[in-house]
């Protein structure tokens, strides 16, 4: 899996804080909140962005572990947690950080979660969390993975994962045109086999209540208003070239529906968190 570029990934970044379930980060808070410190494997970090978005909610000394394929992406994380922290300094090859009162120790390891799923979560940390990640991942993988939460009893909680839904105004004519084509091409491969899409917060869900986890989903969309040009423009760019690659519409209709977008005033895309725990 891969493709994700660090510009993308910082256009994103406020809008996935703005749309994170607020009720679920704090009851994730509220079940460390008795603990001093707590290790974090954080998968698929990207550029570092769910720590971000997570520390706040977390005891006061906390340790991450972040993770990903992409060595370019890892070199983006310890650069833009080193800009983001109050303080911050090297001891080997781990970061050192103070911000808003935490004290957070990062590591950042490279490691492929086809092959090494198990290893990475033998590390048994307090907490995995991730993001944007689960919609990318076939039911069997996601299966596997809940199977290995439950084997450690892990919890997780990972937000923004796709759910399918998409609104624009003003509305266009190829509207539900272009999401089924782009709904198709999310069930494509993304490096772990066919992709479960919109439907993997549900089946991850269903895999940890067969375990005996207590889990709790929360809706969590991107809201896109004024002032969301330059994000709302990549992402519609990126709906329309994920189109393009189905074959479902033709050039003039997407091209049509696009510029029709960039005129757009408002728009919804809908994820779900979601909040996993062994009881």
């Amino acid at each position: 899996m891969g493709g994700f570029s660090p510009d993308w990934l910082a256009l994103r970044e406020p809008f996935d804080h703005a749309a994170r379930n607020p009720q679920l980060l704090a009851a994730v808070g509220a079940q460390f909140a008795a603990k001093p410190s707590i290790t974090v494997v954080d998968l698929g970090c990207g550029a570092g962005s769910n720590l971000r978005g997570t520390f706040s909610a977390l005891p006061q000394r906390q340790h991450w572990t972040l993770v990903d394929y992409d060595e370019r992406l890892l070199a983006a994380a310890r650069e833009r947690l080193t800009a983001w922290a109050d303080e911050a300094r090297e001891q080997g090859e781990e970061l050192v950080l103070s911000k808003a009162g935490k004290a957070l120790t990062v590591d950042f390891r490279k490691a492929d979660l086809n092959k090494e799923l198990e290893w990475v979560l033998g590390w048994q940390p307090d907490l995995v969390t991730a993001a944007a990640l689960f919609d990318l991942a076939s039911k069997r993988w996601i299966e596997r993975f809940v199977a290995a939460l439950a084997s450690q009893r892990l919890p997780l909680y990972t937000v923004l994962t796709y759910d399918g839904r998409e609104t624009w105004k003003p509305p266009h004519p190829a509207d539900a045109r272009m999401l089924a084509a782009f709904k198709h091409h999310q069930l494509t491969d993304k490096g772990f086999g066919p992709a479960a899409g919109p439907a993997a917060t549900e089946i991850m869900a269903e895999a940890f209540r067969k375990t005996g986890f207590a889990v709790s989903t929360g809706d969590s969309p991107w809201l896109i208003e004024d002032g969301a040009g330059a994000f709302a423009n990549a992402l519609t760019a990126g709906i329309a070239d994920a189109v393009r690659e189905t074959g479902h519409l033709d050039a003039g209709t997407i091209a049509d529906w696009l510029e029709a977008r960039r005129q757009s005033s408002s728009g919804l895309v809908g994820h779900h968190d979601l909040w996993a725990r062994p009881v």
